[in-house]
């Protein structure tokens, strides 16, 4: 068993990064000339995967578009003439978004330009989502009774309890991010960006943090059934060595269900639409979170005199967690509602309800406020004063203020002073008629970057005066009326070779490509930078 363990620790990097989606890998070889009046010239080899095909979208200004399906694929050029090449990857289910590449002479390698920048600090974004969601789940009533009980445990059991608790929390990590990556084989990346749009998984999820909400209110108690961690403790008990440590942390894992459920699903929903190493690298920053206490106590046992006991200070957390637990379910629930078009989450309503969660959360703080010790006092004032300051700040945006902060999770305000289109087909028609340009906006009611994107450039008055020059076409990729977004979403895999969101296509009256596509981006003036009108 212990060399067991120790495999998956050393394999453990390498499974994460085997999750990366790269169909398409390419590479350079540098021709000498033959004689002394031909030139040096490139060959460009292009290697794919077995089940998928290669879309070359363009070789420089050039438009190509050819679906390429041999392995593998070459291209040869003077060394003078290389261009950058624009491509994506596809197979019976996704296609990847475009990336271009770039031939370097000194590497004699391509190297990709944008893309991967940005999904790299997406996945950092995940990772500290993660990270945020394990620390609050080590105060939850569910976890943080079990760290003296557990670190006493392995203190008692051995001269190297230090050393096994360590092991402890490893197992914690494995069992996580273990669960990220079985999340991840299991579904694929098409399928986890459809799950953190899909309109039932979005009221599932709304209803299940509803319930959670409930049961930290004290309406009710949520738990396993107890022959479940009973079972897992006295097998641990009765082993010895690491298989008996793992046991452990399986015990805390379903011991610890009903207050990390909620956090760990909202988690991986949120991952699901960023990419396919997304869940497990959020689960990576939670289950690193959660496992700390575990082994700091263990090997600083004097810090577990000084650790404040369960007690009033827990129900209040469990409140708090409340309130923010039925603010963030409004999210799911806005997402279905955009979705399906019943109109019963408007904006308004919305904001309304924040205001009351955070509001609420200072009420409920300031009750009883002199009954508590000073320390606890100080420590209340410092959530009271951001969450009413946070509820203030709310308020204008009923009467229709932009209120930025929310952007993310509120359902969009209408931006004023601009014509959109809905269909692709009649905005290019307009386009032909009137003979403007086009800006094409691939954008989803789940998607949590495209909200952003219209709150901070979109309805930026710079940008609406540059945009009056477009005719603009909104194509919401997860509208499931009608087959409205299978239909857009259809568009943007065959046509622009790309399945992200948000998308921007900029096109002549004739429905030609002015320019690279726009991903996202939070900065008015490189959107600007981006238009060529």
């Amino acid at each position: 068993m212990k060399r067991l363990i120790t495999i998956l620790l050393c394999l453990l990097p390498f499974m994460v990064s085997a999750q990366i989606v790269e169909p398409v890998r390419w590479s350079g070889e540098e021709l000498p000339a033959v004689d002394a009046t031909a030139v040096d010239s490139v060959r460009l080899t292009a290697t794919i995967q077995p089940g998928w095909h290669m879309t070359l979208i363009a070789i420089g200004e050039q438009k190509i578009g050819e679906e390429i399906y041999e392995s593998p694929y070459t291209l040869t050029f003077a060394k003078t003439e290389v261009k950058p090449i624009r491509y994506n990857g596809c197979n019976d289910q996704m296609c990847t978004a475009p990336e271009v590449w770039e031939y370097q002479e000194a590497s004699l390698q391509l190297s990709p330009k944008g893309k991967r920048e940005n999904a790299g600090a997406s996945l950092l974004m995940i990772f500290l989502l993660g990270l945020l969601g394990g620390l609050l789940a080590i105060f939850t009533p569910c976890v943080w009774p079990i760290i003296p009980m557990t670190v006493s445990f392995f203190l008692k059991r051995t001269d190297q309890g230090a050393r096994n608790a360590v092991l402890y929390g490893l197992s914690i990590i494995i069992i996580y991010v273990g669960l990220g990556l079985l999340i991840t084989v299991i579904f694929g990346a098409s399928a986890l960006n459809d799950l953190s749009t899909n309109a039932i998984v979005n009221l599932f999820f709304f209803a299940l943090l509803v319930v959670f909400a409930l049961s930290f209110f004290g309406l009710f108690e949520i738990t396993l059934p107890d022959s479940w961690s009973t079972a897992i403790d006295s097998k641990a008990r009765s082993t010895g060595g690491l298989l008996s440590i793992l046991l452990m942390a399986f015990t805390l894992v379903i011991v610890s269900f009903s207050c990390t459920g909620p956090i760990i699903g909202t988690l991986l929903v949120e991952a699901a639409g960023h990419s396919l190493l997304a869940p497990t690298i959020g689960m990576l920053g939670f289950a690193i979170a959660l496992a700390l206490p575990f082994s700091l106590f263990a090997m600083f046992p004097q810090w577990m005199k000084q650790a404040p006991k369960s007690g009033d200070w827990m129900t209040s957390f469990k409140v708090v967690l409340a309130f923010l637990e039925l603010a963030l379910s409004l999210k799911f629930l806005s997402v279905a509602d955009m979705a399906y078009g019943w109109g019963i989450l408007p904006r308004w309503l919305f904001i309304s309800i924040w205001i009351v969660c955070f509001m609420g959360i200072g009420v409920y703080l300031l009750w009883n406020i002199r009954s508590v010790p000073v320390v606890r006092k100080i420590i209340r004032a410092a959530v009271i004063i951001p969450s009413v300051a946070f509820a203030c700040y709310l308020v204008p945006g009923l009467w229709g203020a932009p209120v930025k902060a929310i952007s993310a999770f509120a359902p969009p305000m209408a931006i004023e002073g601009r014509e959109v289109y809905s269909d692709y087909d009649e905005g290019l028609a307009y386009a032909r008629q009137t003979g403007k340009p086009v800006i094409i906006d691939f954008t989803g009611y789940g998607c949590v970057n495209c909200r952003k994107m219209e709150a901070y450039v979109l309805d930026d008055d710079s940008v609406k005066a540059r945009l009056a020059n477009y005719v603009f076409i909104e194509l919401f990729v997860d509208d499931k009326r009608d087959g409205i977004g299978d239909k857009n979403s259809k568009i943007q895999r065959e046509q622009f070779g790309s399945n992200a969101q948000p998308y921007f296509v900029q096109l002549d009256a004739q429905g030609n490509s002015l320019a690279e596509p726009m991903a996202f981006t939070t900065d008015p003036k490189e959107f600007i930078k981006w238009l060529k009108y």
